[in-house]
């Protein structure tokens, strides 16, 4: 040991004229045969050259093998940048197959899409570049290449929630299902964590087929293994958000009671809360009216017009013919929330035009010239229209719970005013039933009538959404926590939220950022004040995510596509869902490269 450390292990530059050797990356080189030396030592060096090269070069001079030394110089620089230029194309060359597979994953389309598109690329660089033909020809785009770079994405997209995950203080799940294209039901499971920064991740945490029963157990048993393999511990779930079916929300065999037990049983602390969707409960909200026999009439109208391709095609001409502003009336379907109000609306603007179309089909249309359907289907149409716009403020992702509540809130109180005002006469907010009042006697509008319905209205949205009202305080706190009534907060969180009201700093940034922004500014130390908003942004609303993940579903995994894998179908789910999250396509790309051939090596 002692005399290897006695030993001078540096390159000399006088071994460059003598042997024909240079420096390169903590290697000693040979200039003529790329060799590389292990051991920086003069006899290692000396031996190779005068084993495999001292014949050749022992007659140059010093002057002839200097310059011979500068000429192989050059030529292994060259060699080597033609080696990164080969892995730079290489690489370049796979980021671009994995651009072009992310995007055939959020477009919902098949695999062997990428083989066009290459077709394509190829055609349009014969006539823009064809001198970059070799590189574009170099991204591969096959069906299995596609497939394989589908789950690499996915699986990145997974590492970085998993990550992500390790700095949540808060989450919450929301769990739904939905069956696919052949009969597979799917169960999704998203997650919403909020960080220590009180960033909000909302994410696709899992999507699990399920080829058998679909109980509560079963469910509970996917959505657990869900939390386990992410490594999250369970005293941090404060939510869970179901579409209200009875396997979820079973308070002892359902998921409900099995998470709660499960919290139980890991001794957690805080109280898991528990939501139905807000917009599945409005939409409910809506069937208290009782006036599907309107409905009825008007789908069975739209029916006749557009199930015979006769009827359809001559009720367009006929529009056509009349001038009308509307060149067509559209299906309604239920399981699409806003189709309803969309039908309702064009079957009111066109009344008149249907029933002239239908007498020259010689069908009775003395039930939609009666005066009392008109009132009714006008009515229909305004609640139905107000209706629709709450839904959609309701709608969309990354939404605040507090943000929705108000947008309840908001609605109930409008209920409150409509209905007195449509019991003095005055539906002042209702414009198709203005339309249909000043046609017939005021008299005949039954206004009370619709005021009981509104009445009715109101009260069903109270009772749905009680359990909303119940946390009106801990909204507050996310909302407006300079308004918040301290003597009815949580008492851990008295103190601190004493001294952030009292705080005119914090104050001011609270009214230029806003409520939606303002909890990152609470300094570190309110920490209980910080833990209580971090658990409110974690919360789910509705399972608004669901629709729009069973919608790529059934875009994804279509009849034609039945035998797609359940690998596939959740990678390309994860993908086109994703938000927070992008997947590292660099890092992707440096693993997968083509491999330049090394140098080979010698002692």
């Amino acid at each position: 040991m002692a005399k290897r450390k006695a030993e001078n292990r540096s390159f000399l530059d006088k071994w460059e004229a003598e042997y024909l050797f240079t420096y390169v990356k903590d290697k000693p080189v040979c200039l003529v045969c790329g060799v590389n030396v292990a051991v920086s030592k003069e006899y290692n060096i000396r031996r190779h050259y005068e084993t495999k090269h001292h014949d050749k070069y022992k007659d140059l001079d010093m002057t002839q093998r200097s310059q011979k030394v500068e000429e192989m110089k050059r030529s292994l620089v060259s060699q080597q940048n033609m080696f990164k230029k080969a892995t730079s194309q290489s690489e370049a060359a796979v980021k671009a197959s994995y651009i072009v597979a992310a995007e055939i994953a959020k477009s919902a389309r098949p695999f062997n899409e990428g083989e066009f598109m290459k077709k394509c690329m190829m055609k349009v660089c014969d006539l823009v570049c064809p001198e970059k033909k070799q590189a574009f020809s170099n991204v591969s785009l096959s069906r299995n290449t596609v497939a394989d770079h589908t789950c690499d994405l996915a699986t990145n997209l997974y590492d970085q929630l998993m990550e992500k995950g390790k700095d949540f203080v808060a989450f919450s799940l929301a769990v739904d299902e939905s069956c696919d294209a052949s009969d597979t039901a799917q169960l999704s499971v998203f997650i919403r964590g909020v960080d220590s920064n009180l960033c909000v991740t909302e994410e696709l945490l899992g999507f699990k087929s399920m080829h058998g029963t679909t109980t509560g157990k079963e469910i509970f048993e996917e959505v657990s293994k869900c939390v386990t393999e992410i490594k999250l511990p369970w005293d941090k779930l404060v939510g869970l958000t179901t579409d209200g079916a009875p396997a979820m929300c079973g308070k002892k065999s359902g998921l409900v009671g099995m998470v709660r037990e499960k919290m139980r049983e890991e001794n957690c602390a805080g109280e898991l809360t528990v939501y139905h969707c807000i917009i599945h409960q409005e939409a409910l909200c809506a069937k208290a009216l009782k006036m599907e026999h309107v409905m009825t009439t008007v789908t069975q109208v739209v029916n006749f017009i557009r199930a015979k391709g006769l009827n359809h095609r001559q009720f367009k001409s006929f529009l056509e013919e009349c001038g009308s502003e509307y060149a067509d009336v559209p299906y309604h379907t239920e399981v699409r929330w806003l189709s309803r109000g969309k039908v309702l609306n064009r079957c009111f603007e066109l009344r008149e035009e249907i029933c002239q179309f239908l007498e020259t089909k010689e069908k009775d249309t003395a039930e939609l010239r009666e005066q009392k359907f008109l009132c009714e289907l006008a009515f229909l149409c305004d609640i139905s229209s107000h209706l629709d716009a709450l839904n959609l403020q309701l709608q969309g992702r990354g939404r605040i719970i507090t943000d929705m509540y108000a947008a309840v809130r908001a609605f109930k109180t409008k209920l409150c005013l409509w209905e007195n005002q449509m019991m003095q006469g005055n539906p002042c907010h209702f414009p198709c039933c203005q339309s249909i009042k000043a046609q017939i006697s005021t008299t005949v509008f039954p206004c009370a009538q619709f005021a009981e319905k509104l009445s009715v209205l109101a009260a069903e949205f109270s009772r749905r959404f009680a359990d909303f009202d119940a946390q009106k305080c801990k909204f507050e706190l996310l909302s407006n926590p300079f308004a918040v009534d301290v003597e009815n907060a949580p008492t851990n969180i008295q103190m601190e939220l004493i001294e952030l009201q009292c705080n005119d700093t914090l104050k001011s940034k609270y009214d230029a950022v806003g409520a939606a922004q303002f909890p990152r500014f609470i300094p570190d130390t309110m920490p209980q004040l910080r833990t209580q908003t971090a658990q409110m942004l974690s919360m789910f609303g509705s399972t608004y995510l669901f629709e729009q993940l069973f919608s790529s579903m059934k875009m994804t995994k279509t009849t034609h596509r039945r035998r797609l894998t359940d690998e596939h179908l959740r990678s390309i789910l994860r993908i086109s869902s994703a938000q927070s999250l992008s997947p590292d396509i660099d890092e992707l790309a440096s693993k997968k490269r083509c491999q330049v051939p090394g140098l080979g090596t010698s002692d």
